[in-house]
């Protein structure tokens, strides 16, 4: 189906009444005004400035400099038809040194957010950590430190108090993976350490952080608290092969299991996992009543989901260094399409993970809070023909209603990205958003892929 083209009754897919459809950003990502209103520096701003890390030396300095547009970008979202906008808040402006009292500055900019977003009948969704951590508490060990899990506690606190009056639905973390292990295993992502005890020191002082978060958000009044999680399908290329099958529940465990346990099953990580935090020297951050306060209920998983995984076994492969302790893993092509980060396209991996969700973790109601695609997107006459995106979120849309259909409990679809902005370490070489921005000029074009979205939100179908 083309943007043009109007579908009949017959051929929809109907989505429940009250499922939410909007999109997501992140603060380092699209604010830009770095150094604004008391922001210190955040280890995304050290990363960017260290020789080598980031593609073409780009940085979040300006990015799409939404801190001064977001009353555009707002108008945007709403002629897009977005009920819901799923956007972090920065640590750094919130709390420039970290901890301590906040800066009122810098909350003044979400306050004046959230009002525009109310005002134009857009549902604001706030996510408290997308990977900006204060470069001074980096400087004091990061999330190596159970320090900052305290201090990521009083940063919901603080911005509840401030937002909660208005902001129904709270988001502590937003892929924890990454923050562990691009950020101190592979060191591909700020704040670039190598090393596995590290990343599974972060990992659980990231944990402890959701759950010391929630309890206050909950203290705050929060109405909805959430958790989100990079999360996907792992298959095994042979599923007759013990070998195969042992290496995709390994990677199943470092990618999915390691998160989703400890939080919703209550009883702490699992034993393969376990054994790995003992193997890297990582078990004695694990304190009593931790998992205990790990596991505070929450109502609902937000779900980032973007290729699924294809391991095998093969003796003497050298481990993956985002997965420390896979050796003997290897990942075969799936061949399927691709994006332009070389990630696989197959939708089905979205649909059998959601239900796998719903099965292995009840009770739990689950939104894709983020799922979407980067092509090389060119801009002729005022418009953006992005063909292969609108192929990808079909594709991907339409797995979600089959996910429903198979008893999965799915509250909502966000896409990633509202914009183009700073893709992390790829700089402003990758896009994914609904929107082109000429980063030059800072003009914003809704590519073919809004203008489908905007019609499968009005139909709440597709």
């Amino acid at each position: 189906m083309t943007i043009v083209e109007e579908a009949t009754d017959a051929h929809l897919l109907r989505f429940p009444d009250g499922f939410r459809w909007g999109a997501a950003t992140a603060a380092y990502q699209i604010e830009g005004a770095a150094q604004a209103d008391g922001r210190s520096p955040s280890i995304w701003d050290t990363f960017a400035r260290t020789p080598g890390k980031v593609d073409a030396g780009h940085s979040g300095d300006v990015a799409c400099d939404h801190y001064h547009r977001f009353a555009d970008d707002v108008a945007l979202m709403a002629e897009l038809g977005l009920g819901t906008y799923r956007f972090s808040v920065a640590w750094p402006r919130i709390k420039p040194d970290g901890s301590g009292p906040v800066n009122p500055r810098g909350l003044d900019f979400y306050d004046r957010l959230v009002d525009a977003l109310l005002a134009a009948g857009i549902e604001p969704m706030v996510t408290l950590y997308h990977w900006d951590l204060p470069q001074v508490l980096e400087d004091r060990g990061g999330w190596t430190n159970r320090d900052t899990a305290h201090y990521f506690a009083e940063l919901a606190a603080g911005t509840v108090a401030r937002l909660g009056d208005r902001v129904g639905t709270w988001t502590t973390l937003n892929e924890p993976w990454c923050s562990a292990f691009l950020g101190y295993a592979s060191g591909a992502h700020a704040p670039g350490k190598r090393d596995p005890r590290s990343a599974f020191e972060a990992t659980h002082h990231l944990l402890l952080a959701h759950g010391l978060g929630v309890e206050a958000l909950r203290a705050g009044g929060a109405r909805e608290v959430a958790l989100t999680l990079n999360l996907t399908r792992v298959t095994p290329r042979d599923p007759t092969d013990r070998h195969d099958v042992a290496a995709a529940e390994l990677i199943d465990g470092l990618q999915n299991r390691i998160f989703l346990d400890a939080p919703l099953k209550g009883g702490g990580y699992p034993d393969d996992m376990r054994a790995l935090f003992e193997r890297f020297g990582a078990a004695g951050v694990i304190h009593e009543g931790d998992l205990a306060t790990i596991a505070a209920p929450i109502d609902l998983l937000g779900v980032n989901y973007y290729q699924p995984s294809l391991v095998a076994a093969q003796v003497g492969a050298p481990p993956n260094p985002c997965y420390p302790g896979s050796e003997g893993v290897i990942y075969p092509d799936q061949q399927t399409p691709v994006t332009a980060m070389d990630w696989p396209v197959d939708p089905t991996g979205l649909g059998d993970l959601l239900v796998r969700l719903s099965q292995d973790y009840p009770g739990t109601p689950l939104i894709v809070t983020e799922n979407g695609a980067s092509y090389v997107d060119t801009l002729v006459d005022g418009r953006v023909a992005d063909a292969a995106r609108i192929e990808y979120f079909d594709g991907h849309v339409r797995a979600v209603h089959d996910a429903i259909r198979r008893g999965a409990d799915m509250r909502g679809y966000l896409a990633w990205s509202l914009l183009d902005n700073f893709e992390w370490a790829y700089g402003y070489d990758k896009r994914f958003g609904l929107v082109y921005v000429d980063y030059a000029t800072q003009a914003r074009v809704p590519k073919d892929s809004a203008l489908w979205f905007r019609e499968v939100i009005r139909r709440n179908a597709v």
